[in-house]
């Protein structure tokens, strides 16, 4: 595909399934500082999808957090899902709030095996992963 093509593609969204819409929100939004940029229920599906991101959908990807109404049990995450990313300027002092905030730290922040990035891992509510990226 020509440089050119690629111009007509943008990600917009992933989209992760919640079984607690409420810790979720918390979670994204007052841990990790990202805005609830919509939430629509579909009374028909019952179904809830809320938008969070740091910015308006139209300038950057967001994620979508799916919550169906009946579901009781934790999702399987699977075998095929890695993380999500995200660029944070001062990781010590973000995991160090976020651990004592109860948010797990399943790898603490430090460089990366064979390189010098600076990673570090956390857990949603739902156990999805989620990788801090120094930038």
């Amino acid at each position: 595909m020509s440089q050119n093509a690629a111009a007509n593609f943008r990600i917009l969204h992933t989209m992760i399934r919640v079984r607690d819409l409420d810790r979720s929100l918390d979670f994204y939004c007052n841990k990790l500082g990202m805005k609830l940029i919509r939430k629509n229920d579909y009374l028909g599906g019952e179904f809830t999808l809320a938008f969070v991101g740091y910015g308006h959908e139209k300038h950057g990807a967001t994620i979508e957090l799916t919550h169906n109404w009946g579901q009781k049990e934790p999702y399987a995450i699977g075998g095929g899902f890695g993380h999500i990313a995200i660029g944070v300027k001062d990781i010590y002092s973000l995991c160090n709030r976020l651990e004592k905030d109860g948010v797990p730290l399943p790898r603490p922040p430090g460089p990366m095996k064979h390189g010098s990035t600076v990673i570090a891992f956390i857990e949603d509510p739902d156990g999805y992963k989620i990788e801090l990226i120094q930038v």
